[in-house]
């Protein structure tokens, strides 16, 4: 089994009812076929680069995974016909850091917003 990191953005307009509706889809595709989440982490909703499908901004889904090859390309092929999500990608690592959070804002951060 190998780590992966894998990350989903689904469009702006997606409700929140329906992000967790993604994110049990995924995990349930994941599980069945013997892979394991290690962590799961939603990033919210965010500017992208540039326009994919009409969109500005989208939501983003990341999840710390162990699995083998087969439950990647299973994934990435329910992936490929899900009209909610915009774009994909999974990154391969010979080890995950699962203690930390790059999107969580900290205390330091949010009290330094406050001064201005």
């Amino acid at each position: 089994m190998n780590f992966y990191e894998h990350t989903l953005i689904a469009r702006q307009d997606v409700s929140p009812s329906q992000i967790k509706q993604i994110q049990e889809k995924y995990t349930k595709i994941i599980e069945s076929n013997n892979g394991n989440i290690l962590k799961f982490e939603s990033w919210g909703l965010m500017h992208l680069s540039y326009l994919i499908k009409k969109n500005k901004k989208g939501n983003y889904l990341h999840f710390k995974l162990e699995a083998d090859g087969k439950t990647i390309k299973e994934l990435e092929k329910n992936e490929k016909l899900d009209k909610n999500l915009l774009r994909f990608l999974t990154v391969k690592f010979k080890k995950l850091d699962l203690e930390t959070d790059y999107f969580k804002k900290s205390d330091d951060t949010l009290k330094s917003s406050n001064k201005i």
